[in-house]
């Protein structure tokens, strides 16, 4: 049996992504079906902001730099300490772009990934250009591969200093975080977030690393992001073909209660889309879907009920619910929101976690909770 976790922390990923106008979050292995992920993500998102072609050019260009860079210098060892995964990060603030990255570097060689740095964001448009020839005829400048040259050609092509912080971890580590701001209008040139913003970053960071999360998703939630978003999780899963449609079933039923139920408030959140959050952790004995939304307090006394019922049931007398449930017609407007929920108690096998943060008379903020076992 096991026991309820605090959901804290999803209400508290969500506030901070919405301050911090953050769209997508992941932590963990970089493969090519991540960083293809990521970029569709992104793209959609540009495309969604109708931005000029100007803009998502440069934006996507900086962005796989910053991915080749990643998955050039993860850590090997992830496997063992998880604490040593990735993460990639993108938000746009005051319309800027900001993409962040993280990864595992070698204590031994901040000095010199600092000096490189410090250099780099002394040079203007000209001299980059000069110094990147430089640096690629003398071919010495990383064991793995030239990370100087990414660093050099993400500051050319952001027309912007690169931004980095390092972060002592134990032994011989430290953790590298590299921000970059694409200057996309040139009368913004230099304008920059300074270190000090790098706070949010460590704080969301020290939050993954506790609850095991990989994936993080504000929306929009829609067919096309949908979709995405599953075929991102097939990279980070184990397990047969079947153990995968269940898992996406889940998560497809927790993606649609919130676009259904969820709740626009008043202030501070586009009316056109539904403010919500996807979360996906895992360790070796379960996944953890998770999911939060703001929801009238009428209709989450309905589902409150409705939740505490199917969690108290019996496998067998769920599988009755559901068929009474199911060819029960009246009270139509909580039919499918029943139905869901009962799906997903029984495709998961655990109890239905949930937890309600009142925000007032109106509305109130739910977290939902489901596990499967690992295969």
């Amino acid at each position: 049996m096991i026991e309820n976790q605090s959901l804290d922390f999803v209400k508290q990923l969500f506030f901070l992504m919405h301050d911090y106008h953050l769209g997508y979050i992941y932590k963990g292995i970089f493969t090519q079906d991540v960083t293809d992920t990521i970029l569709s993500l992104t793209e959609n998102k540009l495309e969604k902001q109708e931005e000029s072609s100007k803009t998502k050019k440069r934006v996507y260009n900086i962005l796989v730099e910053a991915l080749q860079n990643v998955t050039r210098h993860q850590a090997s060892d992830v496997e063992i300490d998880p604490q040593h995964d990735s993460l990639f990060l993108i938000q746009k603030m005051n319309n800027r772009y900001v993409i962040t990255t993280g990864n595992i570097a070698q204590t031994k060689n901040i000095p010199y990934l600092q000096s490189l740095i410090d250099k780099i964001n002394t040079l203007n448009k000209d001299e980059l250009k000069e110094y990147y020839k430089t640096v690629l005829e003398e071919g010495s400048i990383s064991d793995k591969g030239g990370a100087g040259l990414g660093l050099i050609d993400m500051a050319r092509k952001a027309g912007n200093k690169l931004i980095y912080k390092f972060v002592p971890l134990s032994g011989d580590l430290s953790y590298f975080y590299l921000c970059t701001v694409p200057i996309v209008e040139e009368d913004v040139q230099g304008q920059n977030i300074g270190i000090s913003e790098f706070h949010f970053v460590e704080k969301i960071h020290a939050i993954l690393n506790k609850e095991n999360l990989s994936i993080i998703n504000n929306g929009p939630f829609n067919q096309e992001s949908l979709l995405t978003l599953l075929n991102s999780l097939e990279g980070q899963m184990t397990g047969s073909i079947s153990h995968k449609k269940k898992v996406f079933y889940i998560v497809v039923e927790m993606l649609q209660n919130i676009i259904k139920h969820g709740y626009i408030p008043q202030e501070g959140y586009d009316k056109d889309v539904i403010p919500g959050i996807f979360l996906l952790g895992f360790n070796k004995n379960y996944y953890r879907i998770l999911t939060g939304n703001f929801i009238e307090n009428e209709q989450l006394i309905t589902l409150k009920k409705k939740i505490d019922k199917v969690n108290a049931l019996t496998k067998e007398e769920i599988d009755d619910f559901y068929n009474d449930s199911l060819f029960n017609f009246e009270g139509a407007n909580s039919k499918k929101t029943g139905l869901g929920m009962i799906d997903i108690r029984l495709k998961s096998g655990f109890p239905v976690q949930y937890d309600i943060l009142p925000i007032n008379n109106q509305y109130s903020f739910l977290s939902l909770q489901s596990l499967i076992a690992v295969e």
